[in-house]
């Protein structure tokens, strides 16, 4: 018997997919490919936003995985409770964890040494040499340890850092140390020069870096976010930047895309990327060799990798 699979990657450009199976793509046009009852296994256009993301769900009766690009699942959340239970949710992890590793290391680093001033001094043809914060020496709070975390640890490693605290939903014991649990966190703000956001968006961690998060983060610190806009309150996290207490890097922000006139655009001590974390060079290699493994498992009856959650009848939504 074969199967619908839904790909935002043209099937011919992924080797290694196995026979057997019906792909059709559909990268989030507004017409489908094929009719969504057959669907069994639909991959999640990327970064086309929650819109498109849920749009065909409700319509698959026949799915049976909701496989996303991104690390993050909260894009389908709005979804799930229209499908028929026993649907796995399955992440990309292991596709974006050296990119946004390497970009949260670029934002701290351009932050901190002042890199943005340096291109205005460029553009003005001005000499701004002067002492620059160092990370050598910094404390660093990394709050969501998950693989990107992990994987933004294994990159500060050669950075000399003072100490590197971890934080995660639930504690454990590392090789690299300690992984203390959300509650922690009031007693370990005021310890960090860096403090580091790449956590999962979920009910607890929505508006985490709120005006008691930020006011415990010491002065002079640097908030790094690299999870999603929401997990940063906003307002509260311009009253500090304006104040210039603290300083911000954010690669995600809330509302996102930033609008014109937004006063985040000019926020002292801002620095903004348009959220470009995982979306490198090293993205579609990878996700297409996650693609392929998957759906060999997937034609094989065998398990498959990252299943973040499975749906519930009796819920009308998900466990995991």
């Amino acid at each position: 018997m074969t199967a619908d699979v839904w790909l935002p990657i043209p099937a011919e450009e992924i080797e290694g997919l196995p026979q057997g199976l019906d792909y059709h793509f559909w990268d989030g046009a507004q017409d489908f490919p094929a009719d969504p009852a057959d669907c069994a296994f639909y991959v999640v256009p990327y970064m086309k936003g929650n819109e498109i993301a849920v749009r065909p769900l409700s319509a698959m009766a026949s799915v049976r995985v909701v496989q996303t690009l991104s690390a993050g699942t909260d894009h389908v959340a709005s979804g799930l409770g229209a499908l028929p239970a026993g649907v796995r949710l399955c992440n990309a992890k292991g596709v974006h964890e050296a990119s946004t590793a390497e970009l949260t290391l670029a934002l701290i680093l351009a932050s901190l040494r002042g890199i943005p001033g340096f291109v205005q001094g460029q553009e003005r043809e001005e000499w701004r040499s002067g002492f620059y914060p160092a990370l050598a020496d910094k404390s660093v709070l990394i709050v969501g340890y998950g693989s990107i975390g992990a994987a933004i640890e294994d990159r500060l490693a050669p950075f000399e850092c003072a100490r590197v605290a971890r934080v995660a939903r639930s504690a454990r014991t590392t090789e690299r140390g300690r992984v203390h649990v959300l509650t922690d966190l009031p007693a370990l703000l005021p310890e960090a020069d860096v403090v580091i956001l790449s956590t999962p968006l979920t009910d607890r961690t929505k508006g985490l870096a709120g005006a008691d998060f930020l006011a415990r983060m010491k002065d002079g610190a640097l908030l790094v976010n690299v999870a999603r806009g929401a997990v940063v309150d906003t307002k509260a996290l311009l009253a500090e930047v304006e104040s210039g207490r603290i300083k911000a890097a954010l690669d995600v922000t809330d509302p996102e895309p930033l609008p014109a006139g937004h006063p985040l655009w000019h926020a002292p001590g801002v620095l903004i990327s348009p959220h470009v974390g995982g979306s490198t060079s090293a993205f579609l290699p990878r996700a297409k060799r996650l693609l392929a493994g998957q759906l060999t498992r997937f034609a094989a009856g065998e398990e498959l990798r990252n299943v973040v959650l499975t749906t519930t009848e009796a819920t009308g939504g998900a466990t995991g």
